[in-house]
């Protein structure tokens, strides 16, 4: 069940299907120039390891999907499996929709696909809202906002947290960032793809939440990969240590999600290394840039270069394991 979250405060609601959007709509501002005899068509742009089963549960919501990818046959293929139809450029994703979403790895990506040659604001409409869900930052969120603003496009930044088994079953936690009116229009699409919908506050304001709390998950990844370092060279049942710290203060998401991953030795990409390591950078940028020192972060950032250096940036995360085992000597 998704729950929306806000500074004004809410109360839990229901997942939401298409058909509940223009009820929506009209009790959020019906000023917003569009048909609400129809549900918003949506634009999806980056069908990577999260974007793809995003969308899919649009589809699956009964939205119209227009979808754009930068390898023209994985949007082909989502599009035999989950309907829609393929744009030819991001241009014509906004053309052809209400809201485009995009879901791709970075800022520049970002800025190429909704601002650049070919890009969405090329195919905007009086009425069309830009929700970005990638993490790319509170700098060039609101650097994309302006540029955006100016060409009458309104833009609301939305990073997700949350893995792709999150992302396929909807339940990922959403934070937004952006004009409080345009957080109520794509509430019922944050609705469909995740549990947890939080207005953040103005613009950036998502992508800060959203870089503290993976910081937050990155460092409690490492401590958990040294604790199983320290209790297998000391002989300890790692079996035993394991269930002892769930059970007590030492409990955490990332113990549940990454223990037993990183004793099988299991990196299958879940949340891609490099793009950890892309987030730690950029919430390190940020904390500098407001006079905050972050030196255990910046370990762990060194920990994960570390390791994309030594070709492991497309497995998740927990693979930051093997170049702590290499440090320490001794092998899970």
């Amino acid at each position: 069940m998704a729950t929306w979250a806000s500074p004004e405060g809410g109360s839990p609601s229901s997942p939401r299907s298409a058909a509940d959007v223009k009820v929506a709509a009209v009790t959020a501002d019906d000023s917003i120039p569009r048909n609400l005899a129809t549900p918003e068509r949506i634009g999806f742009i980056g069908l990577g390891i999260m974007g793809s089963r995003m969308a899919a549960n649009l589809a699956a919501a009964g939205f119209p999907l227009t979808v754009w990818n930068r390898t023209t046959e994985r949007a082909e293929r989502w599009v035999e499996r989950h309907g829609g139809t393929v744009a030819t450029d991001p241009a014509q994703v906004a053309s052809r929709s209400d809201v485009v979403i995009t879901m791709v790895v970075d800022g520049a990506q970002v800025e190429s696909v909704l601002l650049g040659e070919g890009g969405a604001a090329e195919g905007a409409h009086d009425g069309l809202l830009c929700v970005d869900m990638s993490t790319i930052g509170p700098t060039a969120a609101r650097r994309i906002g302006e540029r955006l603003a100016k060409r009458g496009v309104p833009f609301l930044d939305a990073p997700v947290t949350g893995s792709s088994p999150k992302a396929e079953d909807g339940t990922l936690t959403i934070m937004a960032g952006g004009d409080e009116r345009d957080f109520v229009r794509a509430r019922p699409l944050l609705e469909v793809m995740g549990e947890l919908i939080v207005h953040a506050g103005p613009l950036g304001h998502g992508q800060m939440v959203k870089l503290i709390n993976n910081t937050v998950a990155a460092a409690n990844a490492a401590v958990l990969a040294q604790a199983l370092l320290l209790g297998r060279a000391t002989g300890v049942d790692l079996e035993s240590l394991v269930r002892v710290m769930s059970a007590g203060a030492a409990g955490s998401v990332m113990l549940d999600l990454k223990a037993r991953a990183m004793l099988e030795h299991d990196f299958e990409a879940l949340f891609k290394l490099e793009h950890m390591l892309k987030d730690l950078r950029l919430c390190l940028g940020e904390a500098e840039a407001v006079g905050v020192g972050m030196p255990l972060v910046e370990q762990v950032a060194g920990v994960l270069q570390e390791a994309v250096d030594q070709g492991l940036g497309e497995r998740d995360f927990a693979a930051l394991l093997e170049v702590l085992e290499q440090r320490a000597g001794t092998r899970l």
